[in-house]
């Protein structure tokens, strides 16, 4: 059985299956599914073929015997010449003194290393003797750990090959490996360990990463069909006209995107299972109209509907702007933290009452107190800024509601695939007509006074400025001087006039919210900050957006910065100080000066940055695959989401009997049993 232990392979013993636990292999399965993190292959070219500085292979004989000089301390060089179609190469080869001894006048010898194409010389990293056909030209690297060794490794998957092989079943439906031209289940997993040459191993590692992703997917999409049917009975029969007139009273079209988003949700309302849907795009892409619409279509079915925002500033900014879209629509009420006595209970009693049709607050909104009278819709705002249970709490205050997530930090869609697998996603990927694209320009600090000026120029016309400095975390004291000693050469630099405000991670809360309202009053016209001036707040007003030492962000960080400014109708502009010494720095300061698409963005950040703190920090909805790419294999998400879509839509687990094995294998998997627990 694959399940035996890793100790009923022959040869290994307590010791060696001690260190193998080291690297999580426990069973024969967990053996024969260890597979090489890399390839080295040694593919013998032709002369002619071969590239400058490239690392190649060569064959060929020994012209002479070697010799061996010594240099510096301990330090060596052996230099031979060999013989290849007839040409003589020059071998090199450092600290190898030993190998003078090995390698003698005649013999055949495969050579691996740097090649210089002027000097006909190859500098060796590796070598063996006698031809290439001896040994193989792609060699497994297996990631080590302890006591472990390659040899050691390869030796006993080869033998668990043996023992083991016959008992590998296919999982796959024969249908899916005639599609895509995969090979079958025991084959790839050879292969993976012994490649015989590089065609081989790509159809192998295709295979591998289609079962991956497919798995995955089919796990996120029957969690999915569980969390719908648990909640049937749930449609809103909502007022088809009066939705059709709040819209029309927009003093604006909905774009196409918009539009597309909101039959989306739309359409999940009506169905009878509860919506859970994520609902994502970029800085004033208009997400509140779409929110505004379907939690109006709620109130039209006789449901109530809340909003739940991060911060209190936040909440008071969605208050103002749905009171101004509804008018007499609707009842909306605020509930934060500074909502206190009297008032709160009067509109605790009105929401209970149904009085009230939309609460619009923040943590506030799930209190043990707060009650409606019927949550037909949910919506949370910036959603990974909060917890799963504070979600919980707030869709358990109705039943079963309708939820929406939002979020303005445009993720690329491969992680949204895998990320929110088990959520339905709509994106708004188009800006509204008219908006002022915001003008980005990369700079030195050594010009740090002309930004100053320029600055001072645009509050003279009555704009405001945003100055960030980054967040290192290592030193929490070294920020705020950071941020102090910016603020107090500011002040020196501006007259008196110009007031400038100073915002940091050691501010209480209503400290931060008080220089926030005095920012969004205008009695603060340049507003330094450690922090990352908080998503979603709107100050018209403020045009400038200045990031100091902008190559310590990621480009989605910047880009969320960038979008605090260009909310009104004045041209806006975003200027990145920055002295970045890598590649990658520079590399992300050009692609911000290039492009405004969050979601063009977002797709850089994530080849430059990697899934794994694509979010600031490792998330564990995001999987860790053995042979799957997320980035470099969309094109295989895609096809593994679609076909895992239509295997649980048209019940091909239960239904067809080519799919028994995929079903067993789903049955059995830990990660499923403990969801569904």
């Amino acid at each position: 059985m694959l399940s035996d232990s890793v100790v009923q392979v022959k040869g290994v013993g307590e010791k060696f299956a001690e260190d193998l636990a080291v690297v999580n292999v426990f069973t024969v399965e967990d053996l024969l599914n260890y597979f090489p993190y890399r390839y080295d292959v040694f593919e013998i070219k032709p002369l002619s073929e071969l590239i400058h500085d490239d690392k190649v292979t060569i064959e060929g004989s020994v012209v002479h015997e070697p010799s061996l000089t010594f240099f510096a301390k301990r330090k060596s060089r052996l230099m031979f010449t060999l013989e290849v179609e007839n040409v003589a190469i020059k071998a090199v080869m450092f600290n190898r003194a030993f190998a003078k001894k090995q390698i003698n006048t005649g013999d055949t010898v495969t050579l691996t290393g740097k090649w210089d194409a002027h000097r006909l010389q190859i500098t060796v990293s590796s070598y063996k003797i006698g031809p290439a056909e001896n040994h193989a030209s792609i060699q497994p690297m297996y990631s080590l750990k302890g006591d472990l060794t390659n040899l050691k490794i390869k030796k006993t998957i080869r033998t668990a090959i043996k023992e083991y092989a016959d008992k590998v079943e296919e999982i796959l439906p024969q249908f899916y490996l005639d599609t895509y031209k995969l090979p079958d289940r025991k084959n790839a997993l050879v292969t993976m360990h012994f490649p015989k040459s590089r065609l081989e191993l790509k159809h192998a590692r295709r295979r591998f990463t289609y079962e991956e992703f497919l798995l995955f997917q089919l796990k996120m999409q029957l969690l999915r069909k569980i969390k719908r049917e648990a909640t049937e009975g749930n449609a809103q029969h909502y007022d088809v006209n009066k939705v059709k007139a709040f819209m029309e009273g927009f003093p604006f079209s909905l774009t196409n995107a918009q539009q597309k988003s909101l039959k989306q949700i739309l359409s999940d309302m009506k169905s009878t299972y509860r919506m859970n849907r994520l609902l994502q795009g970029d800085v004033g892409s208009g997400k509140t109209a779409v929110a505004a619409v379907s939690i109006y279509a709620s109130i039209t079915a006789g449901k109530q509907g809340a909003l739940m925002v991060p911060t209190e500033i936040l909440a008071e900014q969605h208050y103002e702007s749905l009171v101004d879209m509804f008018g007499e629509r609707a009842n909306i009420a605020l509930l934060t933290g500074s909502v206190k006595g009297k008032k709160r209970k009067e509109i605790l009693e009105l929401v209970q009452n149904h009085e009230v049709n939309i609460v619009i607050g923040t943590h506030a909104l799930i209190q043990d107190d707060v009650i409606f009278d019927d949550l037909g819709f949910v919506i949370v705002d910036e959603q990974h800024r909060f917890g799963v249970e504070q979600r919980r709490v707030l869709r358990d205050k109705g039943l079963n509601p309708d939820v929406l997530f939002m979020t303005a930090t445009p993720i690329p869609r491969t992680l949204a695939i895998t990320a929110f697998g088990d959520m339905d996603v709509s994106v708004i990927d188009e800006m509204p007509a008219g908006r002022k694209e915001i003008e980005t320009y990369w700079t030195k600090a050594n010009t740090f006074e002309r930004v100053l000026q320029f600055i001072e120029k645009r509050i003279a016309n009555g704009e405001q400025a945003y100055i960030i400095c980054p967040l290192i975390e290592e030193s929490d004291k070294l920020d705020i001087q950071n941020a102090v000693d910016l603020y107090e050469q500011i002040q020196a630099f501006y007259p008196s006039v110009i007031k400038t405000g100073l915002m940091h991670g050691r501010l209480q809360t209503d400290e931060k919210d008080n220089v926030m309202k005095q920012f969004a009053a205008n009695e603060i016209q340049v507003l330094v900050s450690t922090t990352v001036v908080e998503v979603g707040v709107n100050v018209t007003n403020a045009t400038i957006m200045v990031i100091y030492d902008a190559e310590r962000f990621g480009l989605s960080q910047l880009h969320q910065l960038r979008g605090r400014v260009g909310r009104g109708d004045k041209q806006s502009y975003c200027i990145l100080i920055a002295d970045p010494k890598g590649e990658v720095g520079k590399e992300r300061m050009r692609i911000m000066t290039e492009t405004n698409d969050g979601f063009e963005l977002s797709e850089q950040d994530l080849k430059l940055r990697g899934p794994g703190d694509f979010f600031g920090k490792k998330q564990s909805g995001i999987p860790e695959f053995k042979v799957a790419d997320m980035i470099h294999d969309y094109r295989a998400l895609e096809t593994a989401r679609n076909d895992a879509q239509e295997i649980i839509e048209t019940n091909l687990l239960e239904d067809n009997k080519d799919f028994a094995n995929l079903r067993t294998y789903l049955e059995n998997d830990s990660f499923l049993q403990e969801k569904m627990d």
